[in-house]
């Protein structure tokens, strides 16, 4: 029985603090031991990074402990919302590995919401106020100073409800009115001073179309949806923290008339939000990179979108890795990118297969060797794991390689190709470059060279140490590519700090070089839609959804340098 509880109090140290409530309620039977949590999105636009961390939180937790995990879409503003961000946010959800318990819409409970808004107007606890949205704010006081009551604020019930179903009929304006609960103007908690609950919205609805013009605000529909699914653990990020008491108000008020279930309530907690360096997490700063053109799209690889990281190669497994090791905390900070990257880099680097592509072509021409001689050299697929075992790539007379591994006047570290030096060619031989050829520019057109027949990789004389190697591949027997090299998308570190500056001009001019002369081994012709590859000396690259039949597309996913290593070693 000790040994059970020293294991129990090891296991404990491993747990977020959010996991420990959960055991703690398992433990006493809380909520008759039922754990529903829920995952409710806006679909206002794509999923980001951030979302994600939400989404192993709500999803995960009610996973690890035999829990139920509902997908919720917070449908209350027809502007914004669309059927196509509902199709992505499933998308994004089931690509992180998650499958919900059941489907639910805020809009499913619009009549449910309108009659618990009836109520709190006949209780005495809601009305009709008629001032602009400005006037409400300025009356609504400062945190150390009491708003001041709305002239409307003791209108009759009758009147208030025959007002209330005006809204909803269409013969009210938008802006025209708003329907407030009552509850305190003098509260050190501004969201109880009297907070907007209802407001008039003429967009057609995206699933209920013209039925409603009346629509509840995201503080009503939040906590009621919670109650009239059976939540019992509502997880959400710190900003919500300070409305929770709302929250619990509506759902005391609501308790009333349902005292059926007395015993059962959904409870609020909080946890820090996903902040990354060099990005932007805002969706209305994201809908505008989208809409003025300044990145392709939602799925543009420099985008923090979960679709974004997925086409630029990230997968499931490191996104999970990353959110392991940021954890959750009651304290709002700003992770690194680095880590992001190191956990990709790490992942990657244990299931990539090694290929051979060179960015920069220059020909290489080995004058000694045969010319029409063609020999199979074997590559690993990948020295982390031999299960994975090798492919062959063919080496011939002509060869590519990178134009930066040669230099004619070279300083004395310089251990790659340089007239009078050797160098090995991966998984080939050890070559001595002889001469270069020169346009009338001056700029290299070929590099010439000769072979040591007997230091092909494998042969005894193969042990001969040399300094540098270069990779290669076979000048007949490459094929062209398109590689697009993707950076930070901001060129400053917190670009949400930077007040005075419109955070458009803070975009990286070199977040994306697209390079059209590349060449890659023949291997890669069949490669299909994002699969991941090592380009050995360069980076991690997956294949881009704009690849078609003839035109093959890489995406750089991350350099080989590890950025986050050196730091975590400092």
């Amino acid at each position: 029985m000790i040994e059970e509880n020293i294991v129990s109090e090891e296991n404990k140290k491993n747990l977020n603090f959010i996991e420990l409530i959960v055991e703690k309620d398992l433990a006493e039977g809380v909520n008759s031991g039922k754990l529903q949590t829920r995952f409710p999105p806006e679909p206002n636009g794509y999923l980001h990074i951030g979302h994600a961390k939400a989404i192993c939180m709500d999803f995960g937790i009610a996973q690890k402990y035999g829990g139920i995990c509902n997908l919720r879409f917070d449908d209350t503003n027809p502007i914004k919302e669309d059927m196509e961000y509902v199709d992505s946010i499933m998308e994004d959800i089931q690509w992180l590995g998650y499958r919900w318990g059941n489907v639910y819409y805020a809009s499913d409970y619009f009549q449910q919401l309108w009659d618990f808004a009836v109520q709190l107007i006949k209780a005495g606890k809601a009305y009709i106020d008629e001032q602009t949205s400005e006037q409400i704010a300025q009356q609504k006081g400062t945190p150390t100073r009491a708003g001041a009551d709305s002239p409307f604020r003791n209108r009759p019930v009758e009147e208030s409800l025959e007002l209330f179903n005006k809204m909803n009929t269409g013969e009210i304006p938008e802006g025209a009115m708003v329907l407030r609960a009552k509850i305190n103007m003098a509260s050190p908690n501004m969201h109880f001073r009297d907070p907007v609950i209802y407001r008039v919205i003429h967009t057609p609805h995206h699933r209920t179309g013209d039925t409603w013009k009346a629509y509840p605000m995201y503080d009503f529909a939040h906590g009621q949806s919670d109650y009239f699914e059976g939540v019992t653990h509502s997880i959400c990020t710190l900003e919500f923290e300070v409305h929770r008491p709302l929250y619990d108000w509506f759902i005391d008020e609501l308790k009333k008339e349902r005292p059926q279930d007395e015993d059962y309530r959904p409870r609020q907690f909080e946890f820090n939000r996903l902040n990354l360096t060099y990005t932007v997490m805002s969706k209305r700063k994201l809908l505008q990179l989208v809409k003025e053109g300044l990145v392709s799209g939602w799925d543009d690889p420099r985008m923090p979108t979960i679709c974004g990281f997925r086409r630029r190669g990230y997968t499931t497994t490191a996104i999970h890795h990353f959110i392991d090791k940021i954890g959750y905390t009651k304290f709002d900070g700003i992770i690194d990118y680095a880590l992001l990257e190191h956990s990709i880099r790490e992942d990657l680097n244990s299931k990539a297969k090694r290929v051979s592509a060179v960015l920069n072509p220059v020909k290489l021409i080995l004058t000694n060797y045969p010319e029409n001689q063609t020999e199979m050299m074997e590559a690993l697929n990948n020295p982390e794991d031999a299960s994975m075992g090798s492919h062959e790539i063919a080496f011939t007379r002509e060869l590519y390689v990178e134009r930066e591994d040669f230099m004619e006047d070279a300083p004395k570290k310089f251990f790659r190709m340089t007239p009078g030096q050797e160098v090995r060619l991966k998984n080939a031989y050890i070559i001595k470059c002889t001469d270069c050829k020169k346009d009338e520019t001056g700029r290299i057109t070929e590099i010439y060279a000769v072979y040591d027949p007997l230091t092909k990789s494998g042969m005894p004389e193969s042990n001969r140490k040399v300094k540098g190697t270069i990779h290669w591949v076979s000048v007949a027997h490459s094929i062209p590519s398109e590689v697009r090299l993707y950076d930070r998308l901001f060129k400053v570190e917190n670009p949400n700090e930077e007040k005075d500056t419109d955070f458009r001009d803070l975009i990286n001019p070199d977040s994306l070089k697209i390079l059209t002369g590349c060449r890659v081994e023949k291997e890669l012709e069949n490669a299909q839609i994002l699969e991941n590859f090592q380009f050995q000396r360069i980076g991690y690259f997956n294949v881009d959804s704009d690849t078609k039949e003839g035109k093959l597309v890489f995406n750089r996913t991350v350099a080989l340098k590890d950025s986050w290593q050196k730091i975590k070693d400092k």
